[in-house]
């Protein structure tokens, strides 16, 4: 039994969704469908997500919605005429919309919330409906009558355990399940919703849930890459990798697959494909647990931008009991997360999502670190990116960070930082922002510029 996932470039359109139809019937074990919200249909368009999250916010402000609900009705519609279907569906999406508008306001993220998932829940109804319009044995079936259980806020919304002897009884169910992504409900019954790109997450948790042989992810490129197309001219395609690999990659800003959803599936060991609705004879990229890695030690080169540095200078720091725990208590307090922590003898930094440091947080920080700590120097500093190395053969390849910090150097930029994980699976080096483009090209002629598709 698979349960495969369909993003929302696979259903934006009804000629997207009739190709879902294809190649869900074309794989009798294909059996639970999770959908996300309709997508962009080309470059110029909108999400439906995009124009739920402004329909909520014209809500929310007490402002004239007429225009922003027509918007998000006429995707449908334009769906539902193009696929055949009678006015029905159409009549029901509307309803579900109009219930949810008039829902209280007193809590705006649980209204927001509750606006955004009708993107999925609409289209997981209308997919069902044409499904049985063509005469396939399916129906819609909704998380929380399935039992997808959520934590409660104010806690960053994570499913939980409770949920899976509900959910595995999927797998017994009749013909197929058309199962919305992104979101769950709490035991109490209030919709939570996973972070954006969760359907991803709603798909992994089905298929540990259920004990899936495989978990197909569909999406629009006929596999992951070891860089960015964007920026490397034809990259090469990565035809096996671990779950640890993804990881690594999709945290690292590889938009292929959303980072948190691996684990469920990594827990009870059932591998992902990541496949091309445009191209499903296409192989994909295989996600598991081990992989042979002695011919390619590096898997993949990934940069993200957007980082800030917290450096914090102190003499005889390296003697100083808890002095690090102080630093991180202080960033709690403040509510900004960290995500690498490369320290000397004296000196420590912390580097920072840009986007959790305000103005009054950065000199608050500062004043609190040089007060509270007693440090010699502090600040921060920002526009940096952080470039990452993946792959669980690095390890045992002799020399490869030489490798990577000499074709740095032949760009003319300066590394930063350098921050390896005990695991090895990652190497980070952190540069200027402006830096980020002409590094990853040498980075991907360093490792890969004779390599052919690979496992």
């Amino acid at each position: 039994m698979k349960v495969c996932k369909f993003g929302g470039t696979s259903v934006a359109s009804a000629e997207q969704i009739k190709k879902v139809a294809a190649i869900v019937t074309a794989d009798s074990s294909r059996k639970i469908v999770v959908v996300s919200a309709p997508g962009k249909r080309c470059s110029e368009d909108e999400k439906v997500t995009d124009l739920l999250i402004r329909l909520a916010e014209q809500a929310l402000n007490n402002k004239e919605t007429k225009k922003e609900l027509a918007d998000v009705v006429n995707r449908y519609r334009l769906i539902a005429e193009g696929l055949g279907l009678s006015e029905e569906i159409m009549h029901i999406i509307e309803l579900d919309l109009h219930k949810r508008l008039a829902r209280d306001k007193k809590d705006p993220v649980f209204y927001m919330d509750y606006l955004k998932a009708s993107g999925e829940d609409n289209n997981a109804k209308l997919i069902a409906a044409y499904f049985a319009h063509i005469g396939i044995d399916a129906k819609y079936i909704c998380p929380k009558d399935a039992g997808l259980l959520v934590n409660n806020r104010p806690e960053r919304v994570r499913a939980l355990p409770e949920g899976d002897e509900l959910l595995a009884k999927l797998r017994d169910e009749p013909g197929i399940v058309i199962f919305p992504g992104f979101f769950g409900y709490t035991e109490d019954g209030t919709l939570r919703t996973f972070n954006r790109g969760g359907s991803d997450i709603t798909g992994s948790l089905l298929a540990a849930a259920t004990e899936a042989e495989l978990y197909e992810n569909f999406t629009d490129v006929d596999s992951v890459f070891v860089a960015n197309p964007v920026i490397v001219d034809n990259p090469v395609a990565i035809d096996k990798m671990t779950y640890r690999e993804m990881r690594e990659l999709a945290y690292a800003g590889f938009s292929v697959f959303h980072d948190e959803a691996l684990m469920p599936a990594f827990r009870r060991s059932v591998p992902v494909c990541i496949k091309n609705t445009n191209n499903p004879e296409a192989p994909g990229t295989l996600i598991v647990k081990e992989r042979n890695h002695s011919t390619q030690p590096v898997i993949g080169i990934a940069a993200d931008d957007g980082f800030s540095t917290l450096f914090v200078d102190k003499y005889l720091m390296n003697q100083e009991i808890g002095f690090g725990r102080r630093l991180l208590q202080i960033l709690e307090e403040e509510e900004i997360p960290f995500e690498h922590t490369p320290s000397g003898i004296d000196n420590l930094s912390v580097i920072l999502r840009s986007k959790f440091i305000t103005t009054d947080k950065k000199a608050r920080i500062i004043h609190r670190v040089k007060e509270e700590l007693n440090a010699d120097d502090v600040n921060i500093q920002s526009d940096f990116s952080m470039i990452v190395l993946v792959g669980e053969g690095m390890r045992h390849s002799i020399g490869l960070a030489a490798r990577a910090a000499t074709a740095i150097a032949r760009t003319g930029a300066s590394i930063q930082m350098i921050n390896q994980g005990s695991s090895e699976v990652s190497l980070v080096f952190g540069v200027h922002k402006k830096d980020e483009t002409k590094i990853l090209k040498e980075l991907y002629a360093e490792f890969f510029q004779s390599s052919a598709v690979f496992s």
